[in-house]
């Protein structure tokens, strides 16, 4: 790691705090404090936007069906006086990086018992926050389940499914390919640009506007056909937001139902405390490559899911097979070839939507500093929700080194 990049992460937990100033309150509230369609991406609104997304954007429910709410134990844990090394080399207390990323709510399982929780910046236990591209990794599970079935054939291209993908980027993919992030596509996931892939792709879900003089497409029906292929697919990790969208179309497809559906199918079954829900396209489809909305306890909820092997009292809400089959984790080599990606998360590979350290754990991870880690090996299961002010940080390096630490600890 280079001196500057080290210098340049110690620096970033020392970076003044932008003011905390009231958002939304009165009616209406003066419009410097207003969060609209047009700012909730951006700082500061982002910090009431992300826990409040449902008032803003239209959306589709994952009901959390009549059961009875599946109590989670509290065991609190001394952790207050936890520290990690840094990437950068120095000691870093768990207080100071939970501040330092502009943490909302931050959910510590160990063998199914809470030992650390806490809430900061408005968020609340009965909010949903935005879990951006975690909705990658549950799309990607379920996807897996439905091969493990036989209902999905992850070796047919995915026009199989979806003949609308004729001549697209996606066309002569293979659904593997989709799940596994190896299709030649011409995006690029720059988040400030307003010409890039993935801002297009933002306009097309109905996340953001497109400013004056973009054109954009009306849904993500009209820009997934219209993707254009670079390069032939397979034998690389090039991630990409739009492909998990085409992922999420070949599903319903082959199934007959929406993703939210089939996400509802285990959210109902789980003994969630809310609703879950999807922000919706213009065009009412659940958006599905970073669209998702839950509480911090549901989304450790999932997490414990996973840790036991997709049985929840009983009952097999995911199939042990998929669970086992993610976990195995893709090729290394592949992802290490991935520079950056590389050294933001050593030793992992990608598999079905997941980062994956093979047969130890998962890791699900979103712009703004959204997480899920399910430690296999450790019992433990850690769930973060940010409003960090930018999408990706040179900090996300170091949430990495946390959560793992204070796994292994645990």
């Amino acid at each position: 790691m280079s001196t500057d990049f080290a210098l340049a992460l110690r620096g970033a937990y020392h970076a003044s705090a932008t003011p905390m100033q009231p958002l939304m309150q009165g009616f209406p509230p003066p419009a410097e404090q207003r969060v609209t369609w047009h700012n909730f991406m951006t700082p500061p609104h982002n910090r009431w936007a992300f826990h409040n997304l449902g008032r803003i954007r239209p959306n589709i429910s994952v009901e959390r069906g009549a059961g009875q709410v599946r109590s989670l134990p509290v065991a609190p844990y001394d952790i207050d006086g936890f520290s990690f090394q840094s990437a950068a080399g120095h000691e870093v207390h768990l207080s100071e990086h939970l501040s330092a990323t502009h943490t909302d709510g931050w959910l510590v399982l160990k063998d199914g018992q809470i030992v650390h929780e806490l809430y900061a910046n408005g968020h609340q236990e009965h909010k949903r926050h935005i879990m951006f591209s975690v909705t990658k990794s549950l799309i990607g599970m379920k996807a897996q389940e439905l091969v493990q079935s036989g209902q999905l054939d992850d070796q047919a291209l995915a026009s199989h499914y979806v003949p609308e993908f004729a001549g697209s980027a996606f066309g002569d993919a293979s659904v593997r390919q989709l799940m596994d992030m190896a299709v030649g596509i011409d995006y690029d996931e720059v988040y400030d640009d307003p010409n890039s892939g993935s801002s297009q792709f933002g306009y097309a879900c109905g996340l953001t506007p497109p400013p004056p003089g973009i054109k954009a497409c009306q849904s993500l029906y009209e820009y997934l056909p219209a993707t254009r292929k670079l390069g032939e697919h397979g034998g690389f990790f090039h991630y990409v937001t739009a492909t998990t969208e085409a992922l999420g179309w070949v599903m319903e497809r082959a199934s007959g139902r929406s993703c939210a559906a089939m996400l509802g199918d285990i959210w109902s079954e789980l003994g969630c405390e809310r609703d879950g829900f999807f922000v919706a396209d213009p065009w009412g489809r659940n958006v599905t490559g970073c669209g998702f909305n839950a509480t911090l306890r549901d989304m450790a909820r999932y997490g414990e899911l996973l840790l036991s092997k997709g049985n929840c009292r009983g009952d097999q809400l995911i199939s042990a097979d998929a669970i086992g089959a993610v976990l195995a984790g893709g090729d290394p080599a592949i992802y290490a070839a991935n520079e950056s990606f590389a050294q933001w998360s050593p030793g992992a590979s990608y598999k079905s939507q997941w980062y994956v350290y093979p047969n130890e754990a998962l890791l699900a991870v979103g712009i703004h500093g959204q997480y899920l880690y399910v430690d296999f090996k450790h019992g433990v299961v850690i769930v973060k929700q940010s409003s960090m002010p930018v999408a990706e940080s040179i900090l996300d390096i170091d949430t990495v080194r946390l959560i793992r630490a204070l796994a292994r600890t645990l």
